[in-house]
């Protein structure tokens, strides 16, 4: 998506926008999943541009738990190739603030942190193919619950680029086997979202000791005649930081996504 031209349908964006002018408010202030239907939403992480190159190679290096769709202006909170009424500092519902790698503060609005040097990452998420998934008659059981989606690290190493490196972090649902096939099907055509599962079945063979426990998120119950499956998370950027322990970093708290004017489909690949 960086580097291309948008078109944004009018009602998307109007949606998109009202959603947003909700999280400004506080009146929206917990996590996203199940909440912008079809809109693409992202993950946040911003650095001074300083680290920006290192963590630009590293996404590069990692497509599954990094898929870029924006790159902001070094000191800009505005990003419009993802919607005109938007801004980073204040159109999140919960923000992470890290600084020497620590995380120190979660706030609803990072104005009074903003620097002139800067720059913004978005980078997928798998609430997006979720869409997908439910419009093919996919239930999924975080989102008919109203929770979070469960999220762990993994054992599994990413790609280091510069100081940035750590663990994958993955996402998972429960799901039944036969809607497991499909959702690999599904999940394929979304690259710029994660794109397909990365495992399915025993978390153990991906260093999960505890699914009932999961890192960040809400536990799910994966029910006898399900499979835990598994799909690379944009969550994985914030053990990247832990390891490469910048000055100062803001994300997203997971779960807490920004709601763009893009619709999901315009996601998929042919």
């Amino acid at each position: 998506m960086q580097g291309t031209a948008p078109t944004f349908d009018a009602e998307a964006a109007r949606r998109g926008a009202a959603l947003r002018r909700r999280i400004r408010s506080g009146e929206l202030a917990q996590h996203t999943s199940g909440v912008a239907d079809d809109l693409v939403q992202g993950n946040l992480v911003v650095l001074p541009a300083t680290a920006a190159h290192d963590f630009l190679l590293y996404c590069q290096r990692n497509p599954r738990p990094c898929p870029l769709i924006a790159v902001g202006e070094v000191g800009s909170a505005r990003v419009p190739t993802l919607g005109e009424d938007l801004d980073l500092r204040t159109d999140l519902p919960r923000y992470r603030v890290w600084r020497d790698g620590e995380l120190v503060d979660e706030r609803g609005d990072v104005g009074e942190l903003w620097r002139d040097d800067l720059v913004a990452f978005v980078i997928g998420c798998s609430f997006s193919f979720e869409w997908a998934m439910r419009a093919e008659g996919i239930r999924i059981r975080h989102v008919d619950e109203g929770s979070n989606v469960s999220m762990y690290r993994t054992s599994i190493a990413t790609h280091g680029a510069g100081a940035f490196g750590g663990p994958l972090v993955v996402s998972m649902r429960p799901l039944a086997a036969s809607d497991a096939i499909r959702a690999v099907q599904i999940t394929s055509r979304f690259p710029a979202v994660h794109g397909a599962p990365v495992h399915l079945g025993d978390p153990a063979l991906i260093g999960i000791r505890d699914i009932a426990r999961p890192d960040y998120g809400d536990a799910v119950k994966v029910l006898p005649h399900e499979l835990p499956v598994f799909w690379a998370c944009g969550v994985t950027p914030q053990a990247a930081l832990q390891q490469a322990r910048p000055k100062f970093c803001i994300t997203h708290a997971p779960g807490a996504m920004l709601i763009t004017d893009l619709l999901n489909h315009q996601l998929a690949s042919n």
